[in-house]
């Protein structure tokens, strides 16, 4: 079995609060798009991982979702798992969490458990904040940790391109710097959705904001560079997608965007946005 497992982008994200044990109170829009990796599974004895043909371990995602699914429905089957990464790390494109979706919905489907998406995202969400959303896909907002989910229908799909330069960025650092001044969202997530839904661009530009997008700044100036060369070659709208460090911007063309880009930045990549989250091929 192989299937993609898709990065998302975070259109616009606001921490709203605190959660208990220490969590972000977050009301996001986000998206999957075509971007993704690959994971291959095999029926097998045991379980094994390869990460671009090098073993992995138990710290991986994917061994841990497959793991986690063996606890769930009494399970001892193994499989033989491969993992092919195009998505970078650190970046806030969702990559770890795509990846233990896919081997969460493809292990469910291998080993004929049974479980509906509703219980993988409850095991999921033990796994990574972001995983409910990755099983679910599509447009959604996001709410709570990010397990309250809404799915939306946009009308239409958008290109994109998506671009990072650098080592990336923490999740917890992003976190720590905001906590440590919290910056004020200053956009309008209702108006932002609405502005979402029928790809209205200027609309969605005035009203959708990151409020991790400052504290990732005080941490490293990449993100703020690259969405300047982004509006300069012809973004119609382009923000930092969650914690950083990549960025995205919609273009009319994004092949050729992207051709002018990937001169510049160390990563580039175009795609389209998705109403999946994960597909089998």
């Amino acid at each position: 079995m192989r299937l993609l497992a898709r990065a998302k982008v975070n259109w616009a994200l606001a921490v709203v609060g605190d959660l208990p044990g220490g969590y972000h109170d977050l009301d996001m829009l986000m998206e999957s798009v075509s971007l993704s990796d690959e994971l291959t599974i095999e029926p097998a004895h045991d379980l094994s991982l390869t990460v671009d043909g090098q073993p992995a371990g138990e710290d991986n995602l994917v061994y841990r979702a497959a793991l986690a699914l063996q606890s769930a429905g009494s399970c001892t089957l193994g499989a033989k798992m491969a993992l092919v990464k195009r998505i970078p790390a650190r970046a806030g494109l969702g990559g770890g969490s795509a990846d233990c979706a896919a081997a969460l919905a493809g292990l469910g489907r291998l080993w004929e458990l049974g479980l509906s998406r509703s219980d993988l995202c409850a095991i999921g969400l033990t796994l990574g904040a972001d995983v409910p959303f990755c099983l679910t896909g599509g447009l959604c907002r996001a709410q709570g940790r990010g397990e309250r989910l809404t799915s939306l229908t946009p009308d239409r799909p958008v290109g994109l391109v998506i671009a990072m330069d650098g080592p990336g960025l923490s999740t917890g650092s992003v976190f720590s710097a905001f906590d440590a001044r919290p910056y004020p969202f200053t956009g309008d997530m209702d108006l932002a959705q609405s502005a979402l839904l029928t790809r209205d661009l200027n609309a969605l530009e005035k009203t959708a904001r990151n409020s991790l997008y400052a504290p990732a700044l005080s941490l490293d100036d990449a993100p703020g560079l690259l969405l300047a060369d982004m509006y300069a070659s012809g973004a119609l709208f382009a923000r930092m997608t969650g914690s950083g460090a990549a960025c995205f911007g919609v273009f009319t063309d994004p092949d050729s965007a992207c051709s002018d880009l990937r001169a510049r930045h160390a990563f580039c990549a175009a795609c389209h946005t998705t109403p999946t989250g994960w597909d089998i091929l």
